[in-house]
């Protein structure tokens, strides 16, 4: 079940269609800032992971939004067109701030593909303070010769990349280190031992304790 204030944003997709898409708004006491959080592929809003970074943000002073994309809505598993998730991004960015609830700076932080369309909707103009990627999906497990980078070195704003050592869509690592050299403000965070969902062998934690301890991560980089 969804937490926080459940709403809907209207979408309007590049083929002319209004969609809506559910929003989670969940603010903070004396928040310095809000974090839009986007799912990753084949999950939702509400997957444990997302809920339980989200709640470690907010103790930690950082209000946060979670929202679905339109294949979720739709009942689907996959993602729809790269445009309806760029067009999604803008339509809650513009919601986040409208709302008199939410103050502070406006940030970017997505699993895997939100974090790649986030990233795609900022280099196309799209505004935020920065981005924060929990696990930048570089390649296609095992097709490093085919990286998503090209558009990442057009992002001015702070960018923050957080992603396991033992994650395939980021082997070789020296892959990802380049992309991150090559952006004008951006920094790497390696999980040891974690995966693309930053499970640790030996150390099995739920979902929701496994975003919560990244939390403090990504605190410090928006929050200085």
């Amino acid at each position: 079940m969804t937490s926080g204030v459940a709403d809907t944003v209207p979408v309007l997709l590049p083929t002319g269609a209004e969609v809506e898409v559910h929003i989670a708004v969940e603010p903070a006491p004396d928040a310095r800032a809000t974090m839009i959080l986007a799912h990753g592929a084949g999950s939702t809003m509400d997957h444990g992971f997302l809920v339980g970074l989200a709640t470690a943000l907010r103790a930690g002073g950082i209000a946060t939004v979670r929202f679905n994309f339109p294949y979720v809505e739709a009942g689907r598993r996959m993602p729809g067109p790269a445009a309806h998730a760029l067009a999604t991004w803008g339509a809650v960015a513009a919601h986040v701030r409208s709302r008199s609830d939410l103050t502070g700076p406006v940030w970017f932080a997505g699993r895997s593909y939100g974090g790649r369309m986030a990233s795609m909707a900022v280099a196309d103009g799209l505004a935020t303070s920065g981005l924060v990627y929990l696990g930048y999906p570089l390649h296609a497990p095992g097709k490093p010769e085919s990286p998503r980078a090209e558009h990442l070195s057009k992002i001015a704003q702070p960018q923050l990349f957080i992603s396991g050592t033992r994650d395939p869509f980021v082997d070789p690592h020296a892959q990802l280190e380049e992309a991150v050299s090559a952006c004008s403000d951006a920094r790497l965070h390696w999980v040891e031992g974690g995966t693309h969902g930053f499970e640790v062998k030996g150390n099995k934690r739920p979902a929701d304790v496994i975003g919560a301890e990244l939390a403090s991560i990504v605190r410090d980089f928006v929050l200085g």
